[in-house]
C-alpha cells in the first residue's frame, strides 16, 4: 500500500491507460487542476466552466479546451469526472449535480458548507456509486506522507496527541483582491470554518476520525481594519478523536505564518520543524524518552523526508507537491474502483467539524457532538440544519461571521476595497 493510498498504480502505468477525461469548474484556482490533469495522471483536461466569461475564454484558449458559462451545458460534455474549484461555499450543490450527471468529482475544500448539504452529498455519492474525494492537498507534502508511513509502523505508537496548524496572514491589499465584493465568502467566512489543511494532515496520518469538537474564536478587528472583512482572523479547536486522543486545530489569518504538524504517541513523538514559508527548508524530527524507546531506535533523530514515490513530478507541483498527489489519487481511486482516502465520509466530517466548532465558539466553546456520516440515522438527526453565515443563503436564523456580531467595515477599509476592486474592473458591490 503506498502513502497515497490504497491503489499500487504508478504514473507510468497511467500513461498507457486510456485517459480519465476531465472538466474543471473554476478558472481562478482551477488552473491549478486544469494544469495537472495530464496522462502523468492518467487524465486529460477536456472542458472548462466558470461565470466569469472574459477570463473563462482566455484560459480556454491558452488549454485549447472547450468553454461553457452554463453548468448544466458543462455537465453533458462528454467527459468522466469533473473538478470543482468554485467559490468554498458553493461545493455540495455542483457535486450533487455532477454526481447526478454520472460524473465522477473532485472537490476542493470544504465539501459542504452546513450539515444538511453534508448529509445529501453522502446519500448523492452512496446513490450514485461513482468516486468523491475531496481534493484536500496538505497531507500529500513530503512531510506529512513520511510522518504517515512513520506512524504505520508503530514506532511512536497510537495516537494520544496531535497539533496541526495552518495560519496564513496575507497583506490588507492581497485580501482585497482575492475577495471582490462586500458579500464575498471570504469577507464572511467564520474563523473555524477553513480548518481542513490543518486537520486533515493529522487525520491522514493516524486515520481517526473527530467524535466532538469544542470551539473558540479569536475576535481582533485590528487584523482587518484596512479590509471589509467582518469574519474573526482565528480560531482554535480541540478535536475529541474516536480512539480518545485529543487534536488541536489553529489558524487562519493571524500575523505569524505557521503550516506545521506534531503528532505525539504512546511511545514517542515526531512532528514536522519550524520553517520559514509553506514547507521548509524543514525536517522530520522524531523523539523518544530513553525508557520508552524501541530496541534498535535513536533517542532521536532529524532528517529531510522524500515522497515514496514520484518525488520528480511532486517537486514540480503546487501546495507542496500536493497539487499533482491530488489528481493522481483522484485517478487511481477512479481506475480501481476502491474509495479514496479522503472520500465523502471523511471530507463531509471534516469539514463539518469547522462548521460545528463555529457553533461551539458562538457559546464560548461548548461541546458539540459531529455526526457519523456513514451512519443514516445519525445523518437523519441533521438533515435538515442549514445554518449558515454567508449571506447568499440568507437563512432567517442566519449565523454571525463573528462573535461579535456582524461587524461594520471600517471606512478606510471599504475606501481601500472600492479603489482595488475599481483597479481589476469590479463594479458590484
Amino acid at each position: 500500500m503506498t502513502s497515497a493510498g490504497k491503489s499500487k498504480r504508478t504514473a507510468a502505468a497511467a500513461k498507457s491507460e486510456a485517459p480519465i477525461r476531465v472538466g474543471v469548474v473554476g478558472v481562478g484556482r482551477g488552473q491549478n487542476f486544469a494544469a495537472s490533469a495530464t496522462e502523468l495522471v492518467g487524465m486529460k483536461l477536456v472542458a472548462l466552466c466558470d461565470i466569469w466569461e472574459e477570463r473563462l475564454k482566455e484560459v480556454g484558449k491558452n488549454f485549447g479546451v472547450t468553454t461553457y458559462t452554463d453548468y448544466d451545458k458543462f455537465l453533458e460534455h462528454d467527459m468522466d469526472a469533473v473538478v470543482l474549484a468554485n467559490y468554498f461555499h458553493e461545493h455540495a450543490p455542483f457535486a450533487i449535480k455532477a454526481l447526478k450527471a454520472g460524473k465522477h468529482v473532485m472537490s476542493e475544500t470544504s465539501c459542504n458548507a452546513t450539515l444538511a448539504e453534508g448529509v445529501a452529498l453522502c446519500r448523492a455519492v452512496e446513490k450514485s456509486g461513482k468516486t468523491y474525494m475531496l481534493a484536500e492537498n496538505y497531507p500529500y507534502t513530503a512531510f506529512n506522507m513520511e510522518m504517515r508511513r512513520l506512524y504505520r509502523t508503530g514506532e511512536i505508537g497510537e495516537v494520544t496527541y496531535a497539533e496541526g496548524e495552518y495560519n496564513h496572514p496575507m497583506s490588507a491589499r492581497d485580501r482585497i483582491a482575492i475577495s471582490q465584493g462586500m458579500n464575498h465568502w471570504r469577507n464572511w467566512l467564520p474563523s473555524t470554518y477553513y480548518c481542513t489543511h490543518a486537520l486533515a494532515p493529522l487525520v491522514f496520518i493516524t486515520e481517526q476520525m473527530p467524535v466532538k469538537v469544542n470551539g473558540l474564536s479569536i475576535a481582533r478587528r485590528e487584523v482587518d481594519a484596512e479590509t471589509v472583512r467582518v469574519g474573526d482572523p482565528g480560531s482554535l479547536i480541540l478535536c475529541r478523536m474516536d480512539n480518545g486522543a485529543i487534536f488541536r486545530i489553529f489558524g487562519i489569518i493571524l500575523p505569524g505564518h505557521s503550516n506545521w504538524y506534531r503528532v505525539h504517541g504512546l511511545h514517542g513523538a515526531m512532528e514536522m520543524t519550524r520553517g520559514p514559508g509553506y514547507f521548509g527548508p524543514g525536517q522530520i524530527r522524531v523523539w523518544h524518552e530513553p525508557w520508552n524507546c524501541p530496541e534498535g531506535v535513536p533517542t532521536e533523530r532529524s532528517y529531510v523526508p522524500d515522497w515514496p514515490e514520484h518525488g520528480d513530478l511532486a517537486r514540480q507541483a503546487g501546495h507542496g507537491g500536493g497539487d499533482f498527489w491530488t489528481n493522481f489519487a483522484f485517478a487511481n481511486a477512479i481506475r480501481s474502483g476502491e474509495p479514496p482516502f479522503l472520500d465523502v465520509y471523511r471530507g463531509v466530517a471534516m469539514s463539518s467539524v469547522g462548521i460545528l466548532a463555529w457553533k461551539s465558539a458562538l457559546q464560548d466553546g461548548a461541546p458539540f457532538d459531529v455526526p457519523d456520516f456513514r451512519n443514516e440515522s445519525s445523518r437523519r438527526k441533521v438533515a435538515d440544519d442549514h445554518w449558515s453565515p454567508f449571506p447568499s443563503d440568507g437563512a432567517p436564523a442566519q449565523a454571525p461571521p463573528s462573535i461579535l456580531g456582524t461587524p461594520r467595515p471600517t471606512q478606510a477599509g471599504i475606501e481601500n476595497a472600492r479603489k482595488e476592486w475599481d483597479k481589476q474592473g469590479y463594479k458590484g458591490e
